[in-house]
């Protein structure tokens, strides 16, 4: 079975002064003068100047940025990161999360780094949260976009989640959002 990405990470927390001749906590003190406050920067800086490989600079970047935490170990706060700049669509995504696992029974929240996934067989809905709307991906293949469905501009998901609604309100989330709901769990659940 393939390594999940937090047996990734802790692997190269347990290995990194092996590996490239710092510790983690070696490697925080080092990046923290950079003044780098950017993923992509810190990643490439520690690319170019450290000459680390893309999967050690990026692990680096991330705890870095996650204020010295691991990132993947630790499912709550993957869920939790999401809500630092969105706090205000908590209880939105807490009555749209609860009304999908009620719907579609056996299915499972699996947060992300960027995008909580709901999934039974595949990933069927996820969500983007951002500071005033909820994002809600569905994968509806060839589904006409509409006033109510439209192209998807969620980060993260796989490229099947092909539509989007975008929902401010828990009373928006009424029959016909429920049917396409539906529509693409079928779609990604056929047997």
């Amino acid at each position: 079975m393939a390594k999940t990405a937090a047996e990734f990470e802790q692997e190269f927390i347990q290995t990194a002064k092996e590996k490239t001749g710092k510790s983690l906590d070696e490697w925080l003190d080092v990046i923290k003068p950079s003044g780098y406050t950017r993923p992509m920067e810190i990643l490439n800086w520690l690319k170019s100047d450290h000459k680390l490989n893309h999967m050690q600079a990026n692990f680096l970047a991330n705890i870095y940025l996650n204020n010295g935490q691991v990132v993947y170990q630790n499912e709550n706060n993957l869920l939790e990161n999401q809500f630092v700049k969105c706090e205000a669509m908590r209880s939105l995504f807490d009555s749209i999360s609860q009304n999908i696992l009620t719907q579609f029974p056996g299915t499972q929240l699996i947060p992300k780094k960027t995008y909580i996934s709901f999934t039974a067989q595949r990933e069927f809905a996820a969500i983007n949260l951002k500071p005033k709307e909820i994002r809600l991906g569905l994968d509806l293949g060839d589904e006409p976009f509409n006033e109510i469905v439209q192209k998807s501009k969620l980060s993260g998901p796989m490229p099947r989640i092909s539509h989007m609604v975008v929902l401010t309100d828990i009373s928006q989330l009424d029959n016909r959002i429920t049917d396409y709901l539906t529509q693409s769990f079928n779609r990604s659940n056929k047997k």
